[in-house]
């Protein structure tokens, strides 16, 4: 058995492959001969290669822990762990969009980057996968101290429930529960009332290009 495959096999084994879904893994050493594999694209100089295509649905041990290294936005972010750097969607959530360079941000994005950074950035977290989403994104539930940050976006009013399709085993019930008391309450970017609109719809009425 190659080196190559070893490593493989025990990247599956502390991921705990359940079933098939598409998205890749790229594997590359780095200039001090440790050798990584991630679903995030290597270093530009860095010569990788890919090595499981379009085969992987992830469910990572509750029991691992991995250090946030950067959190992009209320609802994405970039953990490492066991030599691993994991790109992670919060799953069941939608928080207000960030913008990009030259477009403001949605109301409350800024706030709610500034929550979920304040929370869990350069913290350990454990996850609870629900496989690949869009971006080859791993979809988790990210929990710190027992907290469920998911829930705890949704509870504060800097999140919604996810609107599009969301993985079979996700229970939304909480979540749904959860917004409903924020909506009435009118906590964080339900104070809006009837001027808020979706992540959803604000992404539809401003593409990124």
């Amino acid at each position: 058995m190659s080196r190559l495959l070893k490593y493989l096999i025990l990247f599956l084994a502390l991921l705990g492959l359940v079933m098939p879904v598409a998205g890749d893994v790229f594997t590359w050493i780095d200039s001090d001969g440790v050798r990584h594999f991630s679903n995030v694209s290597p270093p530009g100089n860095a010569d990788h290669a890919k090595v499981l295509e379009s085969e992987t649905r992830n469910q990572v041990s509750s029991e691992r822990q991995f250090k946030v290294v950067k959190v992009y936005d209320g609802d994405s972010l970039l953990v490492k762990g066991l030599d691993l750097t994991l790109k992670i969607r919060m799953v069941g959530i939608d928080a207000p969009e960030t913008g990009g360079s030259r477009k403001p941000g949605q109301p409350f994005s800024r706030k709610a980057h500034q929550y979920l950074n304040r929370r869990i950035h350069d913290r350990s977290v454990t996850l609870k996968t629900y496989g690949l989403g869009g971006y080859n994104r791993i979809l988790a539930e990210v929990f710190i101290n027992d907290i469920n940050m998911n829930l705890e976006m949704v509870k504060t009013g800097l999140a919604e429930v996810y609107q599009g399709s969301m993985p079979k085993t996700f229970d939304a019930a909480p979540y749904l529960a959860a917004q409903d008391q924020a909506r009435k309450r009118r906590i964080g970017m339900w104070v809006q009332g009837s001027q808020y609109k979706s992540p959803r719809q604000w992404r539809k009425e401003n593409p990124r290009n």
